[in-house]
């Protein structure tokens, strides 16, 4: 595994999981910014860790980074909408629109 990363140049947040064949592989979620608010457009993990939990792994981390940088998240993606909804204890990085 590889830290959670601001790829900011990208507007993207990433994070590198192996895979079940010791092969590292990407977890990511572009963004757009807007202030201090950052509108997660898409997430996404490379096929070969599809079911392995990275991407839920990636999400806590985001929500993490987020409390950290003060920033404050607005899920556009359905898998991030669906995440907050399973995760609410993550619900204080969520911006009021």
């Amino acid at each position: 595994m590889t830290d959670f990363r601001d790829v900011a140049a990208e507007n993207r947040f990433e994070q590198g999981f192996t895979d079940e064949e010791g092969e590292l592989r990407r977890v990511w979620a572009d963004y757009a910014r807007e202030g201090d608010r950052r509108v997660i457009l898409h997430v996404e993990a490379e096929p070969q860790l599809r079911g392995s939990g990275a991407a839920g792994d990636f999400m806590k981390r985001l929500a993490d980074h987020a409390r950290t940088h003060d920033l404050k998240l607005i899920p556009r993606c359905a898998y991030a909408v669906a995440w907050f909804r399973r995760h609410p204890e993550a619900a204080d990085v969520i911006s009021d629109l």
